[in-house]
């Protein structure tokens, strides 16, 4: 009889690795499997594919990859699939027509494991396991609500998190961020939502609308400021903390294109806020517009509900971009909640006698005016994307990977893959291994559906 031979998957594998865990039986892994081949999915050996998958936040329109960038990366010898999506800023046919290869909308969870997923959202909180190496902002370096659980499911998929938040160049600086642009769409809807409330008050804003171009958001803006202007005389005295960074200066921009003048314009950043809040000059506004970046760094609050609860409170709306509404660390703890482009204000519980107090709290504010966010992004990151053939040397992505390492060590045993309880589905094969032949690759599953050869077994882990 031919040598009983054990096998694992190379999922499990890196599962294991991820989490300093090494079962006694972990040396057959290397041994039945020295090429570490990938055991469940087909593989492309030579071309290094980039899948665009198709967002699935709602109203989520953006893109991290232009047409443009798409025909530069098929030029430079990579191979782009993009989904096809109703929704994207850019038509399909515009992909089409640079040579990109069109994919079912959703495709991505089930193509070859080295493809790259290239995305803006988070995925699915579906709790699956993700094999893939994923290209987007994963919002949970930070340990925001679910980080540890979101973080998990590519450490037990054996997958990659290239988060776009921290892919930095050597000098430390991030290679592509939508920070003007969520800054120039957040300004625009604060002033909308002070619009309104001046004309009507007590009634929340609705929708708003998303704009063909950042022109005719600024046009529609001009046009609400002018209204609210018949009603109360006065432009907004507004406060953008942050004012030296790329957010602060895309919600300066948007804010002197809509006509306010540079003298209600109150523009803070580090050296003003270093005394420490509370800060008197908010409640003295109108409209507060907060673009700070959150570090590790404590700081003091910028306001508080007391802060806002005081008598003589002017300020009617925040618009919170930097938007970390249960970080830690987040500067304007007076809210836990976002909204959204359908319903884009939230009211504030605040007590006294100043008006309604709503915070403007959307985590995509950039979808607003899609394409001109889109364009800027991706020629941004198409550098670094002209790299990932490689990644495995490039600074750019083995700091990113670096780091999605450390942050891994970082989950809590509760969210962690139980190791414990794990069902570890592997094969045992009593022959067909002569002459150098390869056994059948098995593959970790999480059905008890198991094939008929070779003969599979259940190992609980204790």
């Amino acid at each position: 009889m031919a040598p009983f031979v054990t096998y694992i998957s190379v999922a499990l594998r890196k599962t294991l690795s991820q989490i300093n865990y090494t079962p006694a039986f972990a040396g057959c892994i290397s041994h039945s499997n020295p090429e570490n081949r990938p055991l469940n999915k087909q593989v492309t050996m030579n071309t290094t594919v980039i899948h665009l998958r198709s967002e699935s936040k709602p109203l989520e329109r953006r893109s991290p990859i232009s047409p443009a960038s798409a025909k530069a990366l098929l030029e430079a010898g990579y191979a782009v699939h993009v989904e096809k999506s109703p929704g994207r800023i850019y038509k399909d046919e515009e992909f089409e027509t640079v040579g990109a290869k069109m994919v079912p909308e959703g495709s991505w969870p089930t193509v070859p494991e080295d493809h790259i997923i290239a995305g803006l959202k988070e995925l699915p909180d579906d709790g699956s396991s993700l094999p893939h190496s994923h290209i987007q902002f994963g919002h949970c370096y930070k340990q925001q609500d679910g980080w540890a659980e979101y973080l998990a499911r590519f450490a037990r998929g054996g997958g990659i998190l290239y988060d776009i938040e921290f892919l930095k160049g050597e000098d430390g600086v991030r290679v592509a961020a939508f920070g003007y642009w969520a800054g120039y769409a957040g300004a625009a809807v604060a002033l909308l939502a002070w619009s309104h409330q001046v004309q009507r008050p007590g009634v929340p804003l609705g929708a708003v609308p998303l704009y063909s171009s950042a022109a005719a958001m600024v046009d529609d803006v001009k046009a609400k400021v002018s209204d609210a202007l018949r009603t109360v005389g006065d432009f907004p005295q507004i406060i953008v903390i942050g004012s030296l960074g790329r957010c602060g200066r895309g919600a300066i921009d948007l804010c002197l294109a809509a006509g306010i003048p540079p003298s209600t314009l109150l523009k803070w950043d580090m050296a003003e806020t270093a005394k420490g809040g509370p800060f008197k000059e908010i409640t003295d506004s109108d409209i507060f517009i907060n673009c700070v970046y959150l570090g590790s760094k404590v700081i003091p609050p910028f306001t508080t509900l007391e802060s806002l609860s005081k008598p003589g409170r002017r300020l009617r709306v925040l618009c919170d971009v930097s938007l970390d509404p249960n970080n830690p660390n987040n500067p304007v703890p007076v809210y836990s909640s976002y909204s959204s482009f359908k319903e884009p204000t939230l009211k504030v519980p605040v007590q006294g006698d100043g008006p309604d107090l709503t915070v403007v709290s959307i985590d995509h504010l950039p979808s607003l005016v899609a394409r001109e966010a889109s364009d800027e992004f991706s020629g941004l990151l198409l550098p670094s994307l002209l790299t990932l053939n490689r990644r495995k040397t490039e600074g750019v992505w083995t700091g990113a990977e670096k780091l999605y390492h450390q942050k891994v060590q970082e989950i809590p045993s509760s969210a962690q893959f139980s190791l414990r309880n794990a069902i570890i589905e592997f094969c045992i094969s009593y022959g067909g291994i002569k002459g150098g032949a390869r056994p059948v690759w098995p593959q970790v599953r999480s059905s008890p559906e198991w094939g008929s050869s070779p003969t599979p077994s259940q190992v609980l882990l204790l």
